[in-house]
């Protein structure tokens, strides 16, 4: 029997016209489209205060680090849209990722959230770069740093902000949203075999 997958989109910036947020929208929308179950998450509802060792060490990690957890545990595949700030990830995503590694249960393995689930990443950028230089940093956070696999395929929208979306939300570049399509496709894929192994 075939296992369905959950995947998890979010964006790593709390704007509400984010271009990142608009991309993990229709993300989950495509997944949706395709018949797979999808979620978006909004990092803004889950306020978090900047990394600190001795706040984790008197009060342990946020009830806040402690939901993002268990939500990235349903799903066995999360994409994350990421804007670039000065060439590296934001203080928000970054920040959030932190917390939810020091979330442990007892007797579970250090990162085992991260390292159990696949990733795949994506940007808008009204830059001509299309937030690339962002998304390498993230992909050494994610795989080096937390052990986690990241696909290779990424999506990257350069000059984002100059109508790069539609009314309804979707890329006007038909290759673009083709391309997205298919990294999404295989992002289910890989989970669907994740989710098998376990």
């Amino acid at each position: 029997m075939t296992t369905h997958p959950k995947l998890l989109f979010l964006a790593g910036a709390s704007r509400e016209a984010s271009l990142n947020k608009r991309l993990a929208q229709l993300g989950s929308s495509i997944a949706e489209a395709n018949g797979l179950q999808a979620s978006f998450l909004d990092l803004w509802d889950y306020p978090l205060p900047l990394y600190d060792g001795d706040l984790e060490a008197k009060e342990g990690p946020p009830g806040n680090a402690q939901r993002l957890k268990a939500v990235l545990g349903q799903h066995s595949g999360v994409f994350i849209a990421s804007p670039e700030y000065n060439a590296g990830v934001t203080p928000l995503l970054k920040n959030a990722l932190d917390w939810v590694s020091r979330v442990r249960t007892e007797n579970e393995a250090p990162l085992q959230v991260f390292r159990t689930r696949v990733f795949a990443l994506g940007s808008a950028s009204p830059g001509g770069f299309g937030g690339m230089r962002g998304l390498l940093m993230l992909r050494q956070v994610l795989a080096l740093g937390l052990g986690a696999l990241v696909l290779p395929e990424q999506i990257t929208i350069a000059r984002a902000s100059d109508a790069a979306f539609d009314q309804h939300g979707h890329l006007v570049d038909k290759g673009q949203q083709e391309g997205f399509k298919v990294l999404i496709q295989r992002l289910a894929v890989v989970a669907t075999a994740l989710t098998a192994e376990r």
